[in-house]
């Protein structure tokens, strides 16, 4: 049944409801979690088990002594932070750990009193949730197209668009060697090889994979990882050899935000043109409009 056929179906149920029962109905479609099990696929099971291998293998912040720059900027960040990474801990998840003990939402702004403020939370990967979101609402047909992730670092990317497209080829460009041996972990035990490559370097060293990709995702990928001049470098790599026409660039956050701040100047209206997204897509209860508004998708001209 596609989508018409079935709108129809459901507004012909909703008007043989009986008056006093139709609000009824209705808000327990805005609140109930058990059309979310409807939502739920094979796919979004084996993208939590690829969650629990990862989460096993590295500490609550998910992050690892082999990334010191990124740890340094966090703790310089004037209001305490800390990285919850998000593909491997949904919001339900997260809350479990605070029971625990293990984590917390909150800091003391007096030690010892009760006096306290929100943690700010950030996250250098996708959740699944914003994965669907991707591949299903914002990334057209993928079919015989080349992807190229930016600093891969836990692979979300890679097997998000390995189980919710048909991208012919799906690349991981990460400069960290501790992550791209967590990737191959997770591509080997899942079966992913015939899709999907991980490649251990610099993104200034594969000019030709920028040249020829079709899509370039770029989610948080540098300003944690490089200081300010190496930003600027990178940055000049990736607009120089990202020249395909047509060809898409999805960013988080937007290119305006990730280079005002650096000596880098680009005219970006001769590079890119916006493509306006949809951000109001239901996703399961859990829908971070938010979250999805930090999404920006760009054409090459």
């Amino acid at each position: 049944m596609d989508f018409s056929t079935a709108k129809t179906a459901v507004l012909d149920l909703l008007s043989k409801v009986e008056s006093s029962e139709l609000s009824k109905l209705v808000q327990w479609l805005r609140v109930s979690n058990e059309l979310d099990e409807c939502c739920t696929d094979n796919n979004d099971i084996i993208l939590k088990s690829i969650a629990e291998d990862l989460r096993s293998c590295l500490p609550v912040e998910a992050m690892v002594k082999s990334e010191p720059r990124a740890i340094q900027k966090m703790q310089k960040n004037p209001e305490p932070t800390i990285h919850v990474d998000a593909f491997l801990y949904d919001e339900e998840f997260v809350d479990s750990l605070c029971e625990e003990g293990k984590m917390s939402r909150n800091y003391c702004l007096n030690c010892g009193s009760h006096n306290t403020s929100p943690l700010g939370f950030i996250s250098h990967s996708f959740s699944t949730m914003e994965l669907k979101f991707l591949f299903h609402h914002v990334l057209p047909d993928l079919t015989g197209k080349v992807l190229v992730d930016v600093g891969s670092r836990l692979g979300a990317v890679l097997y998000g668009g390995y189980l919710y497209s048909s991208a012919s080829q799906l690349v991981g460009v990460e400069i960290n060697a501790d992550f791209c041996q967590l990737q191959q972990m997770a591509i080997t035990k899942y079966h992913f090889k015939d899709r999907i490559q991980v490649v251990h370097a610099d993104i200034c060293s594969q000019s030709s994979l920028l040249q020829n990709a079709d899509v370039i995702v770029m989610n948080n990928v540098f300003e944690y990882f490089l200081d300010a001049e190496e930003q600027s470098r990178a940055w000049q790599c990736v607009s120089q050899h990202t020249r395909k026409k047509g060809a898409l660039l999805l960013t988080v956050p937007s290119l305006q935000e990730s280079i005002e701040r650096l000596q880098f100047s680009i005219q970006l209206n001769q590079w890119v043109e916006e493509v306006p997204l949809d951000y109001e897509v239901y996703l399961g209860q859990d829908t971070d409009a938010d979250a999805l508004k930090q999404v920006h998708l760009y054409r090459i001209l």
